[in-house]
């Protein structure tokens, strides 16, 4: 069966189509349609270096200027190469991104042209008929509505071919014969390659011999006409079937004729160096496809900043409305001792308090509210950035060492412990933020944060200098992440306000006392300095000082953050400064040096992670970035998964499939995850169900109890713990 290949002759005709393109577009724009006319003209000589090549340049133009039209062409190209050298997943996906946008743009001619390529695809390729032929029709229906007698020919010819593969001769025959006639006058070489081969399979079909091989070799006469190099393929295809027939009536001799034919002609086309170029080509293409994803995620992440921001205003607006509120009521409180009885008085006064009291709890719970919002929606993003970089790791063992991974792991997690610190600074004042024991090095530790603040250093051509006490131990137990961020808040304060000068991070060993080491930690600058009226307010809450001549951003809660983390560590923290000379804060903590609770931290690391079964885990998420994260992440350390887009899809799969864990997002549309999990469990399905969410987990601890939900894990997260939890569950 040939399939009649419509995006071949559609993409020489927008080739041509291209120099009637208005003059007053965009010179950018106008680069970009010049890369996807070599492009073209590339593919047809099926060099697939140069096509893939182009297609990219012209993609990178197009997603810059937001021309979505010009992205849908670029994508179509690329995925015709992948077709072509038989990558059909990757082909689908870009004929898939090019439809989307296509769809979004409403541009008629670029849908039928991916419409048709997508059943050439399905149908050529033999991989789903019945897709295929749903996808030709849609073509057929925009080439209808723009009375395109061209692109009908193209459209019929596909679906006849299509109803011949699945043997449906009688459907197949009546698209055939009312194209014949325009075919034989108007059709191109291509054309009347596709009709012939497929009369000649028709009258084969009904033993008519004669009429077979009339037509047989008719295809096979504008076969030899051909001077194009992609449409050999299609000769290919016509030798092959020719040599089947001859083999059927028994005509050996010419069997074996065309057949060799046909052998020769595919060695020819699909060659190991033309295969080798769609490789790399693809490798290059994937690159910068996920360098424009992380992209948007930055894209989407100062959306959310801009959101945050909005959210503080309006919290200030409340707490000041409040306090008025307040005051109002002392003073009513007041003059009512002045204007009624004792027992009116106390009366009224219950009463203001009571409105007071409701007033606190609407204020406390919009806080709450306030606070696990902005932590889902920051987390959300921040479990994007470090699920890539662990693929980015786990994919490219030679970047292990990179130390500017190591610099972006290290700020991701920075930034989430940061971002957890201030949104719940009043857990901190609560005492409600335990500490967790790390095993780590301090020169290494201050030497990574040195190394993330490179940039910033850079900016007021400031250096910074290390230095540790050797008599203080290699392995050092405490929690390093609120230590590194005491050391960031200080030292980027300093850098911000020192230019031209140094930082200074020493580190020294006060005294040991069994396992205990008492280390005094300075931070030097010599940088503007302090103002003494101003030294004893640096460390309250929302205050900033040095505003008149430069703009230093920040909240106004680094050193707040700072005093709370070191009492934390049950250490104390003092400053010393003076204006035009630096600043120097030095701090004291106890942490611990004990070899042997190294040793049983580090063991309880090392868990055994390696899957002796197979484990079949399903993960219900939303979020595309996070589908794709979590499933890398399952899939690389050999876990099989499948993932579902929401809670009644969820419902409907576990019914009928079993599955060793269940991952359950909570915040999801139509129907949450508290919701799916108790349905889930009225079924009588006793599955483990860990939720994966970006909300605290003591926010969320009574609604996890009654949905039955055996763990909670909140993002981001070390994917050890995931697979530990998960291994745990199931094993149980």
């Amino acid at each position: 069966m040939i399939t009649y290949k419509h995006f071949y002759l559609v993409l020489v005709f927008w080739l041509c189509s291209l120099s009637g393109i208005a003059q007053h577009t965009d010179l950018s724009n106008k680069e970009a349609k010049q890369l996807l006319k070599k492009a073209g003209q590339s593919f047809l000589k099926l060099e697939t270096k140069k096509s893939l090549d182009f297609a990219q340049k012209a993609l990178v133009i197009a997603t810059k200027n937001d021309n979505d039209l010009l992205a849908a062409k670029a994508y179509n190209i690329i995925g015709l190469n992948f077709e072509e050298f038989a990558d059909y997943k990757k082909a689908i996906e870009f004929y898939s991104k090019g439809l989307i946008l296509a769809n979004k743009v409403d541009n008629d001619t670029v849908k039928g042209w991916l419409n048709n390529n997508l059943g050439n695809l399905y149908c050529y390729r033999k991989i789903d008929f019945r897709k295929g032929i749903k996808h030709y029709k849609e073509g057929l229906k925009y080439s209808i509505q723009h009375k395109d007698e061209y692109e009908i020919m193209f459209s019929k010819l596909n679906i006849g071919s299509a109803y011949f593969a699945v043997e449906d001769f009688s459907s197949g025959i009546q698209y055939f014969n009312e194209i014949k006639d325009y075919v034989d006058k108007e059709g191109d070489n291509e054309a009347k390659i596709s009709l012939n081969s497929n009369f000649g399979a028709y009258y084969n079909h009904l033993n008519n011999n004669q009429k077979a091989e009339e037509y047989y070799l008719k295809a096979v006469h504008f076969c030899e006409q051909n001077d194009i190099e992609l449409i050999k393929s299609n000769a290919s295809d016509v030798y092959n079937d020719i040599s089947n027939f001859y083999y059927k009536i028994k005509n050996f001799e010419k069997a074996h004729f065309y057949l060799l034919k046909h052998d020769e002609l595919q060695d020819k086309i699909y060659n190991e160096e033309r295969l080798s170029d769609v490789k790399i080509g693809g490798l290059q293409i994937e690159h910068d496809e996920i360098n424009r994803e992380i992209d948007q995620i930055k894209k989407e992440k100062e959306i959310q900043a801009e959101k945050l921001q909005a959210n503080r205003v309006f919290v200030i607006l409340l707490a000041i409305i409040f306090f008025i509120l307040v005051l109002l009521l002392l003073s009513l409180i007041r003059n009512n001792k002045f204007k009624a009885k004792i027992n009116e008085e106390l009366k009224r006064t219950n009463n203001e308090l009571l409105v007071a009291k409701e007033k606190a709890e609407e204020a406390s719970q919009l806080k709450t509210q306030f606070i696990s919002t902005i932590s889902h929606e920051l987390r959300t993003p921040l479990y994007g950035v470090v699920g890539i970089t662990d693929i980015i790791l786990d994919e490219h063992k030679e970047l292990k060492n990179s130390p500017h991974l190591k610099s972006l792991k290290f700020s991701a997690k920075y930034l989430l412990s940061l971002v957890n610190d201030i949104l719940k600074v009043y857990k901190i004042e609560e005492n409600q933020v335990v500490l967790e024991d790390m095993v780590f090095n301090i020169h290494d530790e201050l030497t990574v944060i040195k190394d993330s603040l490179h940039f910033l250093a850079i900016k007021n051509n400031n250096q910074i200098f290390i230095e540790v006490d050797n008599s203080i131990p290699e392995v050092l137990v405490g929690d390093k992440i609120r230590l590194s961020q005491i050391f960031i808040n200080l030292m980027s304060n300093s850098l911000k306000f020192t230019e031209n000068g140094k930082v200074l991070v020493k580190a020294h060993l006060i005294e040991k006392i069994g396992t205990k080491c008492y280390l005094k930690f300075e931070v030097i600058d010599n940088g503007i300095g302090i103002a003494k009226e101003d030294q004893n307010k640096v460390f309250e809450k929302f205050v900033q000082v040095y505003r008149k001549e430069d703009d230093y951003q920040g909240t106004g809660l680094g050193l707040t953050i700072v005093k709370k983390l070191v009492e934390l560590f049950n250490g104390t923290i003092q400053l010393e400064s003076e204006e035009g000379k630096g600043t120097t804060i030095t701090f004291t903590l106890p942490l611990e040096s004990d070899d042997s609770k190294a040793k049983s931290i580090i063991d309880n690391l090392d868990v055994d992670l390696s899957v002796r079964k197979e484990y079949k885990i399903l993960v219900v998420e939303d979020n595309k970035i996070n589908q794709v994260v979590t499933k890398k992440l399952l899939e690389n350390n050999r876990f099989k998964c499948q993932i579902v887009d929401d809670g009644y899809a969820a419902l409907e799969l576990v019914t009928k499939t079993h599955f060793d864990a269940i991952l359950m997002d909570i915040n999801m549309p139509l129907i949450n995850g508290f919701e799916t999990s108790k349905l889930i469990r009225q079924k009588g399905i006793q599955t483990p169900i860990i939720a994966v969410t970006a909300f605290d987990k003591q926010d969320i601890e009574d609604k996890i109890i009654d949905a039955q939900i055996n763990e909670v894990i909140v993002k981001p997260f070390e994917s050890h713990k995931l697979f530990e939890t998960i291994k745990r569950l199931v094993d149980k």
